[in-house]
This record gives C-alpha cells, sequence and structure tokens, in this order.
C-alpha cells in the first residue's frame, strides 16, 4: 500500500490506496492546511493549538489517543508539526494530529522520503503556482 501526496484546486491531498486510519488523517490534514503560503512556519510551536492544553493530555494511552487529537483539529501549524515529528521520528505522543501508530504506519509505507518539511512546502508551492 503506497501514500501519494498531490494537490489540487482544492488544496492538498492524499490519493491513497490505504484503508486504514493513516491515510484518511493524512488526507484530512493536507486538505484542511492553508495553501495562501508557500513557506513552512519557523518557530511554530508557540502558534500551535496545543501551546494552552495540559500537555500529559497528548501522551495518552490508545484509548484516549483518538480524542487527544481533538487538540489538533484547526490548528494553523498542524501541517509543521507532523513534518517535524516524522522528520524526527519522535516516538511517542500526538504530534501534527496523529497518533504514534499513525506516524510508524506512514514512515513505513514512504520510506523513500528524507524530509518531509521539504515534501509539504513543495506540495505547498506547487499548490500556489497552480492558483496564481
Amino acid at each position: 500500500m503506497e501514500v501519494s501526496i498531490g494537490a489540487d484546486s482544492q488544496g492538498f491531498q492524499v490519493t491513497s490506496d490505504v484503508t486504514h486510519g493513516e491515510g484518511a488523517a493524512l488526507s484530512r490534514l493536507l486538505k484542511a492546511s492553508p495553501t495562501a503560503r508557500s513557506k513552512m512556519v519557523t518557530g511554530w510551536a508557540q502558534h500551535g493549538a496545543c501551546v494552552g492544553a495540559e500537555p500529559d493530555a497528548l501522551f495518552v494511552g490508545d484509548d484516549a489517543q483518538h480524542a487527544a487529537k481533538k487538540v489538533c483539529v484547526g490548528c494553523p501549524v498542524i501541517v509543521e508539526c507532523l513534518a517535524d515529528s516524522l522528520d524526527n521520528r519522535t516516538m511517542f505522543g500526538i504530534w501534527g494530529g496523529m497518533t504514534e501508530r499513525q506516524r510508524r504506519a506512514l514512515l513505513r509505507r514512504r520510506p523513500d522520503v528524507t524530509s518531509w518539511v521539504a515534501l509539504f512546502e513543495a506540495e505547498r508551492a506547487r499548490q500556489q503556482h497552480r492558483t496564481s
């Protein structure tokens, strides 16, 4: 099963034959990503929706992880957060709206990606170019 990232006139989306949650989660993430900017936000962590959240709430067990991901809904830097966690192979917690299991599955499915930041930034730039 392969996940390929593409962009269309509606914004970012993932085309995939993945039938598990990680493909759908990444698709929602990229569709919700702002397309007005072509560069990733530096110092993104200070802009996260989780800034005021209890830190321990994002480092919970299996059953509570899906509830914890709700903190990420509508986060303006969700893509930056996910890219950083994937690039750094962050093992624990909710990052970029994905659970540990979802991130591990994505990394296994896309071993060819050497920089998620670069990949997402390139897709944003490509999308911006298509709409201008």
